[in-house]
């Protein structure tokens, strides 16, 4: 494909681009000049904070990634409302709309795995996870004929909506515009948003209410004070913004855009705010958990044996007392109330899903507070359930092996190993001991 001289130097001469958007900000309709101002704010202040939540976080805590994926994509956002709007320049609508607006829709998603590993210490993305891309897959796969396009047919539907913008909602680019009205379109990037946050909130709400959510360390008030302000803002940036949308399709009065009206300027106070709100929680910004949680050296999901190293986030990192309290007490309950140690398949892996507790947080837990491995501490639990059946006599309607498989070992030999070294006996001697008692 064929380019014109200036797009080419538009692609390889970021000064080009720095020009094309200074005389945009020159030209003046209504209040469009603040509003321009303000976009282009954002668009900096989202890059930069993107940059260092990146930067400082590749690689070591990817709930501050998400946190600067979701920075970024508000930043895209808002330079593609900047640009369809207000830029004026065919050359950036021409390449910037439609383009790239499929991106825009996963910020929903991002928000939702953001607040989801901040609250649970799990960022991993799951394989049910992949239905989140669907409305971006949509958006991009029915944008594929208009992105292929030549570019000379993109420049003059770019000319024809800087000449007049209000042509964006009379415009078909895409197949989603046939089946669906332009105004369900333009509203669904917002709408999609706002149900995320929703989804999230509740998870935040589920979190204070839950055990974690009952620790007052300094660590927790972190945490809950920075998403409840993260809340907060994003609540009043995101409503303001779609009654804005509301209220200019239901006028029919694109112009609105174009004023400073109050829903424009809380919108827009919002969002600043929201991108200036990680700079006063350094912990946030520069990824350190504030929960303090370790990160095991070494994948020991699969396996039952306490890692040998473990290393911190920061300096001086460990589990607070009382959260530790509280994982004691949960996996104390859990044994006591469903037996799960008679499942000879039991292992680590197994209980930190059943308990919902990361399996590293486990493992600090029995080697740091209990001073045992998991596989000692769950063979313990089977001895003493052993010894109850042979003290119901069951010893005597079976062999030792049934018991020990009726209490969780997977053989004779492990049952046999396991007893006598808590007991410093072997079960027919135990067994033999009691039955002299009685």
């Amino acid at each position: 494909m064929v380019f014109p001289m200036n797009v080419k130097g538009f692609f390889f001469s970021p000064a080009i681009l720095t020009i094309v958007l200074v005389n945009d900000i020159k030209e003046n309709h209504k209040f469009t000049l603040q509003i321009k101002l303000m976009l282009l704010i954002l668009v900096f202040i989202g890059i930069l904070l993107s940059v260092i939540l990146l930067f400082y976080n590749a690689g070591r805590s990817n709930s501050a990634i998400y946190l600067g994926a979701f920075f970024l994509l508000i930043s895209l956002y808002a330079f593609l409302e900047y640009v369809t709007l207000y830029s004026k320049s065919v050359i950036l609508v021409s390449i910037f709309y439609i383009n790239i607006g499929f991106i825009s829709y996963l910020t929903g998603p991002v928000i939702y795995w953001y607040v989801r590993s901040i609250l649970t210490d799990n960022s991993r993305l799951r394989l049910n996870d992949l239905w989140h891309f669907i409305p971006m897959l949509l958006f991009f796969v029915t944008s594929l004929p208009y992105i292929f396009t030549p570019f000379e047919y993109k420049m003059e539907i770019a000319g024809e909506i800087v000449e007049n913008s209000i042509i964006l909602g009379r415009l078909h680019p895409i197949a989603l515009y046939k089946i669906f009205p332009a105004k369900f379109i333009y509203l669904s990037r917002p709408v999609l948003m706002l149900g995320y946050t929703i989804w999230s909130f509740f998870l935040f709400i589920r979190f204070l209410k839950g055990e974690k959510g009952k620790l007052r360390s300094s660590q927790h008030r972190i945490i809950v004070q920075w998403l409840s302000g993260f809340f907060s803002v994003l609540f009043l940036s995101i409503i303001c913004h779609l009654l804005l949308l509301l209220e200019v399709f239901k006028e029919n009065d694109l112009d609105l855009l174009y004023s400073l009206g109050l829903l424009r300027v809380l919108s827009e106070i919002g969002f600043l705010c929201l991108l200036i709100m990680p700079f006063f929680f350094p912990a946030i910004l520069y990824g350190f958990n504030p929960f303090s949680q370790p990160v095991i050296s070494q994948n020991f999901v699969e396996k039952d044996e306490t890692p040998p190293v473990i290393q911190t986030e920061s300096r001086g990192s460990q589990f607070s007392k009382e959260y530790m309290d509280l994982v004691g007490e949960k996996i104390e309950t859990y044994m006591t109330g469903n037996k799960p140690f008679l499942d000879y398949s039991f292992n680590l892996a197994k209980f930190s899903v059943l308990i919902q507790i990361p399996a590293y947080h486990l493992t600090y837990y029995f080697r740091e507070v209990k001073k045992q491995s998991f596989t000692d501490y769950r063979n313990e639990w089977r001895v003493n359930y052993s010894k109850k059946l042979m003290r119901e006599g069951k010893a005597s309607e079976m062999t030792l092996e049934a018991i020990g498989v009726l209490s969780g070992f997977s053989s004779r030999n492990t049952f046999f190993t396991a007893f006598k070294k808590q007991e410093n006996t072997s079960p027919g001697v135990y067994v033999a001991r009691f039955s002299k008692q009685i």
